[in-house]
C-alpha cells in the first residue's frame, strides 16, 4: 500500500479518535516545528530573565525548550482542546472561581483520555511510542497548538480558537510516528487590547507578556506565601481561586461558544455557591472532601483561608474610600 496513503489514513483516524474522546479542535504539528516554536522558545527565555514566572521554578526547566527531550524519536504532536465552557454562572454573592476548575480535574480527564487514544495508536503502530504530556510537563503547549492550528496566542497569552474562545484546556499526545501536520494558526486579535484594559492589577505589562508577579491567578493559586501583598488584594474583587477578567472582556469569548455538557466538565455546586464564611470556616477535612478530583486542590485549605481574608480587606479598603 502506498506508504503516503497509510500515512493520511492514520492521521485522519487519529484525530477521528480524539474527536470520539470528547476533544475538539484537534490538530498534529510536526517535529521540531517551524520557526514560530524558536521564535516562542525565545520569548520564554526572555519571559524568564525578567523574572516574570515569580517563584514558579519548574517554568525554568530547560526541557522546556526542546520537545524532543521529552520523547526520544519524536516525530509528531497530537494537540487535543477541551472546551469547559458550560452556560452557568456562579451564585450571586458567592466568591469568584476561575470557570477552568468548575469540573472534575482537567489533568486526570485528558490524561484518561490521551491514554486511551495513545493504546489505540500503538495498537495500529505496534512499534510506536508515545507520551502524554499535560501542563505538568515541561512542554510549550499553548506554542504547539498554535503550531498545530488550534488557534493563535492572544495578547493575554490565552490559545484562541475563532469558534469556541479561549476556553480551553490544552493535551499532547507525543509519538514516534510521521504524520500530516496542519498548518499553524495565524493571529487574529489585530488591534484589539480589550484584555489588557481590562487587568486591574496591570499584569499584561505588554500584549502577549504577563508578569505573574503582579497576576491574581498566580496570587490565588501559586503564591505559598502567608499574606497576599496589599497592592493586590486591593484589586481582587472577589477572586478568590484564579481569574477570568481577561478571557471575559475578549470579544472571541462574547460569541456563542457552544456549553460542553460533558458530566466531567459540569461545575460542582459548593464551587458554584461558595460564601465568604465558608471559606473562613471550613476545617481542612472539609476542604479536603471538597476538593477530591478537583484542580482547585492545588490551593491549600490555609490559602483558601488567606484569600478569603484578603478579600475581607479589600471589601473594607473599597468602603474607606
Amino acid at each position: 500500500m502506498d506508504q503516503n496513503r497509510t500515512q493520511k489514513e492514520l492521521t485522519a483516524n487519529l484525530k477521528k479518535k480524539a474527536i470520539e474522546e470528547g476533544f475538539n479542535p484537534v490538530g498534529i504539528a510536526n517535529i521540531p516545528g517551524s520557526e514560530k516554536i524558536h521564535l516562542r522558545t525565545a520569548a520564554l527565555q526572555r519571559w524568564l530573565k525578567a523574572g516574570f514566572q515569580a517563584d514558579m521554578k519548574w517554568m525554568e526547566a530547560s526541557r522546556r525548550n526542546n520537545i524532543e527531550t521529552l520523547l526520544e524519536g519524536a516525530k509528531s504532536v497530537l494537540v487535543v482542546g477541551l472546551n469547559y465552557y458550560v452556560n452557568r454562572e456562579q451564585s450571586k454573592g458567592s466568591l469568584s472561581i476561575a470557570r477552568y476548575a468548575w469540573g472534575r480535574d482537567y489533568h486526570r480527564v485528558l490524561t484518561k483520555r490521551l491514554k486511551r487514544i495513545g493504546q489505540w495508536l500503538q495498537a495500529e503502530r505496534p512499534n510506536c511510542k508515545w507520551k502524554i504530556c499535560v501542563d505538568s510537563q515541561p512542554l510549550l503547549e499553548k506554542a504547539w497548538a498554535e503550531e498545530a492550528g488550534l488557534g493563535w496566542i492572544g495578547k493575554n497569552s490565552n490559545l484562541i480558537n475563532k469558534n469556541q474562545g479561549s476556553w480551553m484546556v490544552l493535551g499532547n499526545l507525543l509519538c514516534t510516528e510521521l504524520l500530516i501536520a496542519d498548518e499553524p494558526t495565524k493571529p487574529l486579535c489585530g488591534k484589539c487590547e480589550e484584555c489588557i484594559h481590562a487587568c486591574p492589577t496591570n499584569a499584561i505589562s505588554e500584549p502577549f507578556v504577563i508578569d505573574s508577579r503582579s497576576c491574581l491567578a498566580y496570587h490565588t493559586i501559586e503564591n505559598r506565601s502567608q499574606f497576599i501583598p496589599k497592592e493586590i488584594q486591593a484589586k481582587m474583587g472577589k477572586w478568590i481561586a484564579g481569574c477570568d477578567i481577561c478571557q471575559d472582556v475578549c470579544p472571541w469569548n462574547k460569541k456563542k461558544i457552544p456549553s460542553n455538557e460533558d458530566p466531567e466538565v459540569a461545575p460542582r455546586e459548593w464551587v458554584m455557591n461558595l460564601t465568604k464564611s465558608q471559606a473562613l470556616e471550613w476545617e481542612d477535612t472539609i476542604w479536603d472532601e471538597k476538593l477530591q478530583g478537583s484542580a482547585l486542590r492545588r490551593i491549600k485549605p490555609w490559602m483558601w483561608r488567606r484569600n478569603a481574608k484578603a478579600i475581607d480587606i479589600n471589601q473594607k479598603l473599597e468602603r474607606n474610600k
